[in-house]
């Protein structure tokens, strides 16, 4: 159980039916897992972090990544059927996609093909470098058709670490954020950490998720320490993943 006034107070404190929401554990499609095997592993490693249910996010990004329903059906089904024969036991796992913000995430827009997360919430991110041009418009019509936009880690996107307004605008214009558990720590930078904790403050992070590609992110998700008053408002922002996204 975790205690709010224990020394330490660890992150995997509060995973204990934990519904990830965003992982790469499906092999072979993307730059997560590469392999059954690797899958098989990430997937135990989650379950010892306490994580009960897992919807896996394999990116969809068309120069990189151009994974299609059938793709990543192919893949999910494949995993199935490995994870028969081992001792993991019945997880829940319902894959949906992590959509990059392109022209051809309009084009799958508009013919309303999006494999979501649950209902109508849409997992999709933004380029490292730049912001899409026309993100406020994506944004609109993805609401307009009844999507409800979930923006991936929002912490990690460096060209809004000065221009915090764009956090607040992307949030009236109705998208929810997704922080990524290991920006708690310096694992992605210290500014990436600082917007994270930023963000958290301004009650603006309606998810979280672990984002896991590999054995090395499970690693260091059990090792993160939280300060008293982040995992008091990590707790909510948890709460609030898994009474939306459960499906048990």
């Amino acid at each position: 159980m975790f205690h709010f006034f224990s020394k330490k107070q660890f992150l995997r404190d509060l995973l204990e039916g934990f519904v990830d929401i965003h992982c790469h554990v499906l092999p072979g499609i993307d730059d997560g897992a590469k392999t059954i095997t690797d899958s098989i592993e990430l997937i135990k490693g989650l379950l010892d972090l306490g994580i009960k249910e897992i919807i896996p996010t394999p990116h969809v990004m068309q120069d990189f990544y151009p994974n299609t329903d059938e793709s990543i059906g192919h893949s999910f089904e494949t995993l199935l059927e490995a994870l028969k024969g081992t001792s993991v036991p019945n997880i829940p796992i319902n894959p949906a996609a992590e959509y990059m913000m392109d022209t051809h995430f309009e084009d799958l827009l508009d013919n309303e093909n999006l494999f979501t997360l649950k209902g109508k919430y849409v997992l999709v991110e933004m380029s490292y470098f730049q912001p899409p041009i026309n993100v406020e418009t994506i944004i609109f019509n993805l609401k307009n058709r009844g999507y409800l936009p979930v923006l991936a880690h929002p912490e990690r996107y460096s060209y809004y670490h000065d221009n915090k307004r764009k956090y607040k605008e992307l949030k009236q214009q109705g998208c929810f954020f997704q922080l990524n558990l290991l920006s708690l720590s310096n694992h992605y930078g210290k500014r990436v950490r600082q917007t994270a904790d930023y963000l958290m403050e301004e009650n603006y992070i309606d998810f979280a998720a672990t984002d896991t590609h590999h054995m090395t992110h499970i690693k260091k998700l059990s090792k993160i320490i939280l300060k008293k008053n982040t995992a008091m408002r990590l707790s909510s922002i948890i709460k609030n993943t898994n009474q939306t996204f459960s499906v048990t």
